[in-house]
């Protein structure tokens, strides 16, 4: 059986790693940031629902810690 899924090819692929580098290193060098100003950043290279996927990613990492007031804190 066939699947329906679209193959991601490793040009994509690198670019999302790259991105998602680019997002850790950000909040890295700042220490803390509103979410808010990063994602202004991105706007146009990545939905809401890509960028919200790439926070949870860094956060499962132990890299970042989001807090209640919207703001990405380093912590890797």
């Amino acid at each position: 059986m066939e699947t329906t899924r679209e193959q991601t090819t490793g040009a994509e692929r690198r670019a999302a790693l790259a991105m998602l580098n680019a997002v850790a290193e950000t909040v890295r060098d700042a220490g803390r940031i509103p979410s808010g100003h990063v994602y202004a950043m991105l706007v146009g290279r990545i939905s809401l629902d890509g960028y919200e996927k790439m926070l949870g990613i860094l956060q499962r990492a132990g890299l970042i810690h989001r807090t209640t007031t919207h703001e990405l804190v380093w912590i890797g």
